[in-house]
């Protein structure tokens, strides 16, 4: 766990810049840090230090560094167990491939300015002498509340198509609207973010799903043409309808969008992707009897989540965990019928707490009704953890002794002995051997 506190970030970067400044070199904080700092919204993230030393003297002027990227004057500079990244001022020139300039040049803090994406991005900070350095009018666009390309949009994002997803984490996330200009060439180019390494797009994706404001992430990628480019599977629900007594905001779309601006703040990767994913098995199950159903579309979206995930490059235990929540989702309708052996293994599940709050956003998103997500809270309170989920009274070994055979047997009788443990009805060690020895070894002599 980070315990590494702002404070100590804080004094740790204005220690390289005290020392760049020192040997004769200009050094100050950039981009997000400057925007969030001015906007005093309480983001506390990284801080980015911009200089006009070379990467070379950068590594000269500090013992532990690492050239992650040279090539384009970015040094990381760890100091007092620290990471930062020093980026020499630089100026981008054309792009072969929409990702990378094709070449870079040294220059000063005015040419670094104008070659990032926005102009709330855009300002840098002296720390020395407390003053803020906007050469593209950051500050006017911060209390207009507007993200706005530096530049010519179509240029910006020609240079690095990720911008297009970028302009939308941002106007999301910070309740800003997008430049007129700057949203028509994001429309333009949405086909162009399939260019784009799946990794980039997944980590653009998640920051999203998880930043505050989710909801209006997932509206303006849908409005943009992103979404459509990106995770088509979540853009076919649009127009999806549903049985209006169990869903009175709409199609799934809708309910999808009602229920990610449903999360509580720093939602966890594997219950954001959820709710983004939960219900995107609908479309294939739809069948209209006597009412619209979705028969399976829990198991059906659990598999196409998986190709989603799969697709974006996340990682093995994100794409099991998401897909767990959503194959189980629709399980918490019956949890008051359940018998107690079943509920206990619902309860013991590595992914109740997210697959709890995926149910209760569901159903706020929809009919309303959390008198499940209570009854469920009631009972993870009343069942010790070592009651959900204890250890077996009976094992293979204790079968071996009691004179039975290993083999596909085995797993039945385990089975059905843990599940009268969990009911409560065998409650000790000695009564389940009992049991054994009545049922299953007497059968065999």
């Amino acid at each position: 766990m980070n315990t590494i506190t702002h404070k100590a970030k804080l004094a740790a970067a204005l220690d390289i810049v005290e020392r760049l400044v020192n040997k004769g070199y200009t050094a100050l904080f950039a981009g997000g840090y400057v925007r969030d700092m001015l906007l005093r919204n309480g983001e506390q993230g990284d801080i980015d230090i911009v200089t006009d030393a070379a990467p070379e003297e950068v590594t000269r002027l500090f013992a532990n560094t690492v050239a992650v990227g040279a090539r384009f004057g970015v040094i990381v500079v760890v100091h007092r167990r620290i990471p930062f990244e020093v980026a020499t001022f630089r100026s981008d020139a054309g792009t072969s491939d929409g990702r990378r300039p094709s070449s870079v040049s040294f220059t000063d803090a005015r040419h670094d300015a104008l070659r990032r994406d926005f102009t709330i991005n855009g300002m840098f900070y002296d720390p020395r002498s407390e003053k803020v350095l906007d050469y593209v009018e950051g500050r006017k666009d911060l209390r207009a509340e507007v993200v706005r390309a530096i530049g010519e949009p179509e240029a910006r994002f020609k240079e690095d198509y990720l911008r297009l997803l970028r302009a939308v984490r941002f106007a999301a996330r910070l309740g800003f609207s997008i430049e007129r200009a700057t949203w028509d060439a994001v429309t333009t180019h949405a086909l162009r973010i399939t260019g784009i390494s799946a990794e980039r797009i997944f980590a653009e994706y998640d920051r999203m799903l998880r930043n505050p404001h989710p909801d209006r992430a997932l509206s303006l990628l849908s409005e943009s043409g992103l979404l459509r480019s990106t995770i088509p599977e979540v853009a076919d629900l649009i127009g999806i309808g549903q049985p209006p007594e169990f869903h009175p905001e709409g199609d799934v779309f809708t309910h999808t969008v009602k229920a990610l601006g449903l999360m509580a703040p720093d939602p966890s990767a594997i219950l954001a992707w959820s709710v983004l994913l939960h219900d995107i098995g609908k479309k294939v199950t739809m069948r209209t009897t006597d009412r619209i159903r979705f028969n399976n579309h829990d198991h059906a979206g659990a598999d196409m989540a998986r190709t989603i995930l799969k697709r974006l490059r996340a990682s093995n235990a994100l794409i099991d965990s998401v897909a767990a929540c959503i194959d189980n989702h629709m399980n918490f309708m019956n949890v008051k019928e359940m018998r107690l052996a079943t509920l206990k293994r619902l309860l013991s599940r590595p992914t109740i707490e997210d697959e709890l709050e995926l149910h209760r956003v569901d159903c706020l998103a929809s009919h309303g009704n959390l008198d499940n997500y209570y009854f469920v809270k009631d009972r993870l309170t009343v069942f010790a953890r070592e009651r959900v989920k204890p250890a077996p009274f009976v094992s293979g070994h204790d079968l071996v002794r009691l004179g039975l055979s290993p083999g596909p047997l085995f797993g039945k009788i385990l089975r059905e002995i843990y599940d009268l443990q969990l009911d409560e009805k065998v409650k000790t060690r000695r009564e389940a051997v009992e049991y054994v020895k009545e049922k299953w070894a007497q059968k065999k002599s």
